[in-house]
Parts: C-alpha cells; sequence; structure tokens
C-alpha cells in the first residue's frame, strides 16, 4: 500500500460534483421561491 501525501491527491472530481450540488441547490431554491409568491399572488 502507498503511502499518503498529503495534498497529493486528485479531487477533479469531488470538485466537479460539489460544483454541480451547489447549482442544483441554487436552482430548486429559486424555484421553491418562484412557487410561494405564485400561491400568494393566487391565494390573494
Amino acid at each position: 500500500m502507498a503511502d499518503h501525501e498529503p495534498g497529493k491527491m486528485d479531487i477533479t472530481e469531488q470538485e466537479k460534483t460539489f460544483a454541480l450540488f451547489l447549482k442544483t441547490i441554487n436552482i430548486v431554491g429559486v424555484v421553491v421561491v418562484l412557487i410561494l409568491i405564485f400561491m400568494a399572488l393566487v391565494n390573494s
């Protein structure tokens, strides 16, 4: 088994996954806000 060297691991896939996660969270947040605004306008 190879010795672990801090800072040498390739984390490009993790960075891509995290960026996609953040983008998804932002889109979901906008959709939720739009749904709440729509519900407030329809209910008035």
